[in-house]
């Protein structure tokens, strides 16, 4: 048995360890390391070579569908009827309670001509007082119609309450609206400078007699700006119509120039036959843009050929698109009038000039704007 001993001086010397390793001569490490950088630049060739050849198919995969992407746009756009999508979607909570600040008119009853029917289709007798007018305040509830309101005070027109309220959208009664209820049906007649009693008279057809009892009036002196109370009258038909929305009117009430009509045309651009789906209405940039009839806008936003544009969607079916905008004023959900300002003209989108580009749809069709216009 192998005895050690340590002394002293054994005990202050650090021991040695052999560090002499078989490493392999300097020129085969430079063969080694040649030979793994030759490989690993011929691994990146290959990658290279198979990235060029799928190069083309990564490209076309995504230029393909960006390019349909944008055909079908412009065609949706400049040939048929935009799509009235959104991202986002009203909650039904969000929703009744936007309806319910609309007062119902699904359920009214009136005949062409403004007058009151029942729910069998009897005509309301409208009783004609010889005391004098006397006018309630009543405030608009939910679920309220024209017909019902007339109803509530024995009105037999409903031509009544929209001329002496002088309603511009009787479709968008508010809730929470005042209203001023006469007695009785008729109208207000402004008396102008130089009207007499008995003029007014003839020009409505009603006895003069009555015009002194309903207005309480003592003699037949009248004088300018004056308010008289025509018992008996009632709205004339077009006006009745456009204040219930069915008649459509210009969308541009200052100076404008009809530059390009409805149908087949040269494109401005290119010079292409295409067809246009709407009329060019040019005027200046700024130019209020009005709602050609009462409704509610539907969708606002931009397309690469209409610039920022409106729609207005109306009663029987009816769509209107307002393009180029250089502003719009409206927002979605808005409900619009022939007053409301919607937009101010200007040259957005494909466009060379500033105007208005003005389309109308039937039931989802185009439909030559100038026919419907008034």
């Amino acid at each position: 048995m192998e005895i050690i001993s340590y002394t002293a001086e054994s005990a202050n010397t650090i021991p040695s360890f052999d560090l002499n390793f078989n490493l392999p001569p300097a020129n085969e490490l430079y063969r080694y390391a040649r030979g793994f950088i030759l490989l690993g630049l011929k691994r990146l060739k290959l990658v290279l070579l198979k990235s060029l050849k799928v190069a083309p198919f990564l490209l076309s995969a995504f230029l393909v569908p960006y390019g349909i992407v944008k055909f079908l746009s412009a065609k949706d756009s400049y040939i048929g009827p935009l799509a009235l999508t959104t991202s986002k979607s009203l909650s039904l909570a969000s929703l009744d309670s936007a309806m319910e600040d609309f007062a119902s008119f699904n359920s009214s009853y009136f005949d062409s001509e403004g007058n009151v029917v029942s729910e069998d289709g009897l005509k309301k007798s409208a009783l004609v007082f010889k005391e004098p007018v006397v006018y309630k305040q009543y405030t608009v509830k939910a679920g309220d119609t024209i017909s019902g309101i007339c109803q509530k005070f024995s009105l037999g027109n409903i031509s009544t309450l929209i001329a002496v309220n002088k309603i511009s959208n009787a479709r968008g009664l508010m809730t929470g609206q005042k209203l001023r209820i006469p007695s009785m049906d008729g109208l207000e007649h402004v008396v102008a400078a130089g009207e007499s009693l008995e003029g007014i008279s003839a020009k409505y057809s009603v006895a003069l007699e009555d015009l002194l009892d309903v207005n309480d009036l003592s003699s037949s002196t009248l004088h300018k700006n004056q308010v008289l109370f025509i018992p008996g009258a009632k709205m004339d038909s077009y006006s009745l119509r456009k204040a219930m929305g069915e008649i459509m009117v210009w969308p541009i009430k200052a100076s404008w120039r009809l530059t390009s009509r409805f149908g087949k045309r040269a494109d401005p651009f290119t010079g292409v036959a295409s067809r246009h789906t709407g009329i060019d209405m040019a005027c200046p940039t700024g130019t209020p843009i009005y709602a050609a009839m009462s409704g509610r806008v539907s969708y606002t936003g931009y397309s690469s050929v209409y610039g920022n544009y409106v729609i207005v969607s109306h009663i029987d079916g009816y769509q209107t698109l307002y393009g180029h905008m250089s502003r719009i004023i409206s927002k979605k959900g808005d409900s619009v009038s022939q007053d409301t300002k919607i937009g101010l003209v200007g040259s957005t989108g494909y466009s060379t000039g500033p105007h208005l580009h003005f389309t109308v749809y039937k039931n989802g069709k185009l439909v030559d704007p100038l026919s419907v216009l008034k």
